[in-house]
Order: structure tokens, then sequence, then C-alpha cells
């Protein structure tokens, strides 16, 4: 066909072009590119891909602290519990535990002998374990004990018609045996068998009695820990009050008092701040339809309020992940989230009122329920439908971090100062206030017409009693081979 005889019509790709398909190729009407350059365009607000839900700011009982610094104040605890143990890894066989660290064992919380505590370090031995061995078994003497460094071993026993109760879950950074340490003739009082090859620590006990007979300064750090178990408490570890009940006739009533811990827990204020930056042409030329500053401080509000989630469940100060105490921290049983993990988590306080769990959480949870033939529930939340489990609301949080091996963790969380739980806390009434514990400064123009703003959010979370927070640790989120 000669090329004075084609025509060429509209085509997807040039959506703009002019209708020239009439003859001669003349416009029959105004086209739209045409008719633009009269028209205006409707326009959408500035989006933000990274907000999300924020759950726990949202769920959050908030207190306002007016001096900046707010005190938790409780009974005197004589049981103190254990933290976790810190490693260098130098090589495949190359194992140290941190000197410093040994301090997170109860039996040596607060001892200062750096030098005593370097040279217990060195005599720890690496002991690598295959799935399936038997470390010792009930009622065996104490020879040895054992720093998990990687690997997870169960605990059980004999139930009371000898079948196996699984009594624990040990993880890395748990110690095993230190319980006995100070005592005469210990012996263990359940069973240990790895459920994958695992690396240990191994203490031996002629090295413990060694460093008792040689260094007066440990014998007495031991003395002196020993001392404090025997004295009277309650289930929780804290400082009993005498008391009798059920008696008759003129009996003598015991007498006490409450006592209280001498250096209580103080939380400050954290804040996340930024500067803000416009040009005055900006603001003075282009605010309309829509205000640029507004906008501007709406989206730096936005990413403070994210930031400041992160903080309250990562920050090493106050957030949940690094200030829930070990003692409520458990594993799971088999690797994934199952029904079996959270009941136990939630069967360790009362009043549960929330989890916390990553979205990829959720779904190996779920994955699990329905591999049991389980449906979970769902809580109605603020006219919000919310997945639950056994009536308490399961909120995704994108903040709690997924690992390297793909695991994650599940937070259980009784909130209310009333209930002594979770808290958050914030300054109310602060100048310039722009929404609750955050103002919005004005800082000047500069030389260069650039007026500043400085934005500032003050928050901190504090955790009144030690079971108001609950973790599962090492829940698996892939999908596990069929």
């Amino acid at each position: 066909m000669p090329a004075s005889e084609t025509t060429t019509g509209p085509t997807t790709d040039e959506p703009d072009q002019p209708d020239r398909s009439a003859a001669g190729g003349r416009l029959t009407s105004l086209g739209t590119l045409a008719a633009r350059q009269l028209a205006t365009t409707t326009k959408s607000e500035p989006q933000m891909r990274a907000i999300s839900s924020r759950w726990l700011i949202r769920m959050l009982p908030w207190t306002d602290v007016k001096a900046g610094t707010y005190r938790v104040n409780r009974r005197l605890q004589l049981r103190i519990g254990g933290g976790r143990v810190q490693f260098e890894h130098n090589g495949a066989d190359d194992v140290r535990v941190v000197p410093e660290s040994l301090t997170e064992l109860p039996v040596l919380r607060g001892y200062s002998d750096t030098g005593a505590l370097r040279e217990l370090a060195a005599r720890y031995q690496v002991r690598e374990v295959r799935a399936g061995q038997v470390l010792f078994e009930v009622g065996q003497p104490v020879t040895e004990t054992y720093l998990v460094v990687h690997g997870r071993l169960t605990r059980f026993t004999e139930g009371a018609y000898g079948e196996e109760a699984v009594v624990g879950v040990v993880t890395g950074g748990q110690p095993l045996g230190d319980e006995a340490i100070g005592g005469t003739e210990p012996r263990w009082t359940d069973s240990v068998r790895a459920d994958t090859a695992a690396v240990l620590l191994a203490l031996p006990w002629a090295a413990i009695a060694e460093f008792t007979d040689r260094l007066p300064s440990f014998a007495e750090q031991l003395a002196g820990h020993e001392g404090r178990q025997r004295l009277p408490a309650n289930r929780k570890g804290e400082a009993d009050i005498p008391m009798q009940a059920g008696h008759r006739g003129e009996q003598a009533i015991g007498a006490g008092f409450v006592d209280y811990e001498l250096r209580p827990r103080e939380y400050e204020l954290s804040l996340t701040q930024t500067v803000l930056r416009v040009h005055s042409r900006v603001s003075d030329l282009y605010n309309h339809p829509m205000d640029q500053t507004q906008h501007q401080l709406r989206l730096t509000v936005e990413a403070i309020r994210e930031r400041q989630e992160w903080e309250l469940v990562n920050n090493r100060d106050f957030g949940l992940l690094h200030n829930t105490e070990h003692g409520q921290r458990i594993s799971t049983h088999s690797g994934p989230p199952t029904p079996d993990d959270l009941d136990e988590l939630l069967s360790m306080r009362r009043g549960t009122r929330m989890f916390l769990a990553h979205p990829k959480a959720i779904t190996a949870f779920f994955r699990e329920c329905s591999r049991r033939g389980l449906v979970p529930g769902t809580a109605d939340v603020g006219g919000h439908q919310v997945p639950a489990w056994r009536g308490v609301p399961v909120f995704p949080c994108g903040k709690i971090p997924v690992s390297a091996r793909h695991t994650s963790s599940i937070i259980a969380l009784r909130t209310g100062e009333d209930d002594q739980g979770v808290i958050g806390l914030y300054p109310a009434g602060l100048p310039e206030e722009h929404q609750r514990g955050l103002n919005v400064r004005f800082m000047g123009v500069s030389s260069t017409a650039i007026v500043k703003y400085l934005v500032s959010a003050y928050y901190s979370m504090a955790i009144l009693v030690p079971d108001a927070v609950g973790i599962l640790e090492n829940a698996q989120l892939g999908r596990s081979a069929e």
C-alpha cells in the first residue's frame, strides 16, 4: 500500500495523540492534550508507604509524667531471677563466655571481682551434644554446670504414672545447674535431652570448689546468696509478711512490715526529634489547594510516631524485648508457634490484655492452628475485628524483628496502672503542643529564606511488675517440610 494511503489511529502507547482519523488528517473535535491546558487536576494528599497500624501506641494506657522521670516502687525482692550470659565466637571450636556477663547468673549477681570472673570464664570447656542425647538424668549428682551457647534442650521428669513430663525448654544463653552452686552434694532435679545439635560450655564442679577455697570474695558471694535464699519469701520471691490463719484461742499473732526496694527503677522520658525545613517561597506561592507546611508536618509526625513504636519494642533501656524478665521468657517447644506455646504464655500471668506479633509470626501461628483443625476467634477492638486467641486479641507489629534464621518473638502484655501492667509515659501540656507528647516549635528563618521547625516527641514505657510482660522466643516462621 502506498504511504499516502496509510492512516494511523490512536494507540494505547500514545493516549494523548489527537484523533486524525478523519479525511485529510484534520481534527473534528478538540483533543484531550489541548483540552488539559484549560483544565485542573484532582490531587491526592501526599501518601506514605511506611505508615503502619501502630497498635502498641494505640492500645497502651498513657500516664502523664510531669517531672520527666517515673519511678516504679516495688516490694523488696529476695529471689533474684537470672539473665542471659553472652559469648565470644572466634571460630568453630573457639567459643568463650564473656566474663562480665557471668553476673547474670543469680548466684553471682552483684559480684565485682573482675579478675575472678575472667579466671572462672577461662575454666569453661566447649562441649558438643548431638540431637537426642541425654545430658543427665534426674537424681544424678551434679558434676558440671553448663551454659547453652546454641541449640534447644528439653527438661523433663517422670510423671505421676511413669510417663515423660516436659517441664521446660532451654536455649542459647541460659544456664543449667547454676542453682546448685554453693550447695553440698547437689543432685539434678530433672533430666535434660538435646532436641537439636547443641554447643555447651561446661564448668567442672571441682573448679567451683577450688575457687571457693582459694578466693574469700567468691566464698562470701556464695554465702550471701545462700543466706538470702533462706529468708522467708512468698511464691514470687518477695520478702514475706508474717501472718497466721485458722488459729484458735489466744495465740500470739506474728508482726512485721512490708519492706520496699531501696533502689527502685526510674524511667526517664526518651525522645525522638527532627528539624523540618520549608522554603518560604514554597509556603508563600505553592500553598493552594493544599497547605505545604501542614502536609510536610503531617508526614514528619507520622515518621516520628513510627520510630516511637520501634523504640517501645526495641530500645535497650525501656523497650519490651530487652526489659522483659528472663523468667517470663519461654521458647517454642517444636519450632513454629503453636496453640500450646501461646497457652503456656497466657498461663504465666493474670489478665493478659493483648498479644503483639510480627505479621509473619501470626501467619505461622494460623498455619499451626489449621494443621490441628483449629479456628482462632476474633475480638472487637474499637469497631475493628482483630484475630484473637482465647479471647485475647493478637495485634500485628512489624517493629518486632525477624532474625536471619527466620525466627521472631510473640509478646504478651497486661496493661494499665491499676492492674500493675505496662504503661506508656508522656508529658502533658508541652509548650506549643501539637499532639499528645509531641510539640512543634518555630526556630526562625535563615538567611537563605528557609523556615525551620523543631518537632519533638517525648515518651517512654514502664513495666510495673515483672510478670506484666511475657515473650515467646525462637518462633520459626518458615513453612516446615511435610
